[in-house]
C-alpha cells in the first residue's frame, strides 16, 4: 500500500503520464525521420521478429493456455516479415503530387497511439502494431491483457530495444506494467493520445470507443461459409477444416458454420471427414453441448483448445488426427449456440436449399453476432459469388480460400492485417483491415483548379517527390 507522501506516485495515472511524456518527446523527434531511417528500423524489427517467432509462440501458448505453437509461429511471421512483403514505408512518409488535380499531399503521423493487446493473440498483436506504428513514425503505448501479461511486456520491451538500436527515438515503443482497468481507461481518455487501436473483448473495445479519443476497433466475428454446388468439394472441405482448426479457432476470421448446398452435402460431409473433421451426433453431441454450453453461453475454458482436448473433457474420444468437431444443426438461431462465435474448433453444419437459402441462413447468423466482419464462399460460379456478397452485411467475403487467410489479406489482396474493421454494419468507423495507412493523416496543398502551374516544376523544387 502507498504511504501518504508517495500516494501520487503510486496512482496508476502517474505511470501513464510518464509514458505519455516520453511518447510525446519521441513522436516529435520521430516525425522528422526520413524514409531511409524508418526503413532501417522496420527491417531490423522484421528480422528480429522472425528470429524470435518460435520463442514467443511457445511462451504465449504456455502462459495463456490457448492455441498451438506451430500456428502461433505462422502468425508471428505473418506479422513481421510478412508486413514488409506488403507495405513500403515510403508510402507513409513521402509527399505525393497529383498532376491532374494540382494537389500536393504530405503524409503525417498521428502522434501517440494507445494499443490494446488481447489475450488470444498477444505476440502477433505486438509485432503488428509496433511495426505499423514505426512504419508511420508514430509512438505507441501498449496495454497488455492480464492473462498474457508476461509474454506481452517481454515482447514489447524486445521490440523497443531492437527499434532503438536501429535508430528509433527512445520511448517510441512502450507498455503499461501495472495493469488494470483504471490505468487502461486513464490512458485511453488522455487528450494527448491521438488514436486507439482496440483489439480484445467487447467491453475493452466499447471502452475505447467511449473514451473521447478517435478509436479504431474490431467487432466479433461469426463467419458463415457457403459451399455451393459448383464448388470444388474436396478442396473446399480441406480449406474449411484447416481454417477452422487454425490455432484452435482463436482467430475471429475462422469459419463458424458451414452452409452446405443440398445438392452436394453428402459429398461435402465425406470430404470434411476425410480432411480430419469429426461429425458429432447422438449421445456424443449431448455430452459436447453439455460441456460447451451448459448455461447457454460458450465455455471460456474451451477457448483455443484442441478438438481432442474438448472431446475428452466432454466425455468421449475421437481419432487422434481430428482437427475440428462438426455438429449438424437444423438452422442458425438465437437458441442455437453453435450458430454463434465460439473461439474453439467446433463447426456448425447445416444444409441449405440453394443460394437464397444460404443467404437467409447467413443473414440470420450475422443478426445474432458478427455483422460487418466476414464471410466465406466456395463456388466456381461468379454470379453466385456476386449475389452472396451483395446480400450480406459484411465488409469482406473470402472466395475459394480459407477464411483465416483470405479475410486477413494473407491469401488475398485485401489489406493485410489482423485488425478486422467491421464498418458501419458492426458499429465501427472503418470497413477495411487496419493497415499503416490508417495511422497517418494527410495535409494537402491545393492550387486553384485553373492555375497555370507546372506540377513537374513543383516536384523538381521539392526534390523529386512522387
Amino acid at each position: 500500500m502507498c504511504k501518504s507522501k508517495q500516494r501520487t506516485e503510486c496512482h496508476p495515472s502517474h505511470e501513464v503520464d510518464q509514458l505519455i511524456d516520453t511518447a510525446e518527446q519521441s513522436s516529435r523527434i520521430f516525425s522528422t525521420y526520413t524514409t531511409e531511417q524508418v526503413q532501417r528500423i522496420v527491417a531490423a524489427m522484421s528480422e528480429a521478429g522472425q528470429e524470435k517467432a518460435d520463442f514467443y509462440a511457445e511462451w504465449s501458448v504456455r502462459e495463456t493456455g490457448r492455441g498451438n505453437v506451430d500456428d502461433n509461429v505462422v502468425k508471428n511471421l505473418s506479422c513481421s516479415t510478412g508486413l514488409l512483403e506488403r507495405y513500403r514505408p515510403a508510402d507513409f512518409i513521402e509527399p505525393v503530387i497529383d498532376d491532374e488535380k494540382k494537389i500536393i499531399a504530405f503524409p503525417k503521423p498521428a502522434g501517440i497511439i494507445a494499443a490494446l493487446i488481447p489475450s488470444t493473440n498477444p505476440v502477433m498483436t505486438v509485432y503488428y502494431k509496433a511495426m505499423v506504428s514505426m512504419m508511420t513514425r508514430n509512438a505507441i503505448i501498449f496495454s497488455p491483457h492480464p492473462a498474457a501479461r508476461e509474454c506481452s511486456i517481454h515482447v514489447v520491451d524486445f521490440m523497443s530495444e531492437v527499434a532503438e538500436q536501429a535508430g528509433a527515438p527512445a520511448g517510441a515503443i512502450q507498455t503499461l506494467r501495472h495493469l488494470g482497468i483504471e490505468s487502461l481507461e486513464y490512458l485511453m481518455q488522455s487528450p494527448r493520445v491521438s488514436v486507439i487501436l482496440a483489439t480484445g473483448g467487447p467491453n475493452r473495445v466499447r471502452a475505447a470507443y467511449s473514451s473521447g479519443n478517435p478509436a479504431i476497433g474490431m467487432g466479433p466475428g461469426n463467419v458463415p461459409c457457403f459451399v455451393h454446388e459448383s464448388a470444388d468439394i474436396e478442396f473446399a472441405a480441406e480449406q474449411i477444416i484447416a481454417s477452422n482448426s487454425f490455432d484452435h479457432a482463436l482467430p475471429c476470421v475462422c469459419e463458424s458454420v458451414v452452409l452446405a448446398d443440398n445438392a452436394i452435402h453428402d459429398r461435402l460431409e465425406a470430404a470434411m471427414t476425410a480432411s480430419n473433421g469429426y461429425f458429432v451426433a447422438g449421445e456424443e453431441e449431448h455430452k459436447l453441448r453439455r460441456y460447451l454450453f451448459s448455461d447457454g453461453k460458450a465455455n471460456p475454458d474451451a477457448a483455443g483448445k484442441s478438438a481432442l482436448w474438448i472431446a475428452e473433457q466432454a466425455g468421449f474420444f475421437v481419432p487422434e488426427d481430428t482437427k475440428s468437431l462438426i455438429v449438424e444443426i437444423d438452422a442458425p438461431g438465437m437458441d442455437e449456440p453453435i450458430s454463434k462465435e465460439k473461439l474453439f474448433p467446433v463447426l456448425g453444419y447445416t444444409v441449405v436449399d440453394g443460394v437464397q437459402s444460404a443467404i437467409d441462413a447467413a443473414r440470420t447468423m450475422l443478426d445474432l453476432i458478427g455483422k460487418g466482419h466476414s464471410a466465406v464462399i466456395h463456388s466456381r460460379d461468379p454470379a453466385v459469388v456476386a449475389r452472396y456478397t451483395a446480400a450480406l452485411p459484411v465488409c469482406r467475403v473470402s472466395v475459394n480460400t480459407r477464411g483465416v487467410e483470405g479475410s486477413s489479406g494473407v491469401s488475398t489482396n485485401l489489406t493485410r492485417g489482423p485488425v478486422i474493421g467491421t464498418g458501419f454494419f458492426g458499429g465501427a468507423s472503418v470497413d477495411d483491415n487496419i493497415g499503416p495507412q490508417y495511422l497517418i493523416q494527410w495535409s494537402r496543398a491545393a492550387y486553384a483548379a485553373d492555375a497555370d502551374v507546372s506540377m513537374k516544376d513543383v516536384a523538381k523544387a521539392m526534390g523529386g517527390s512522387r
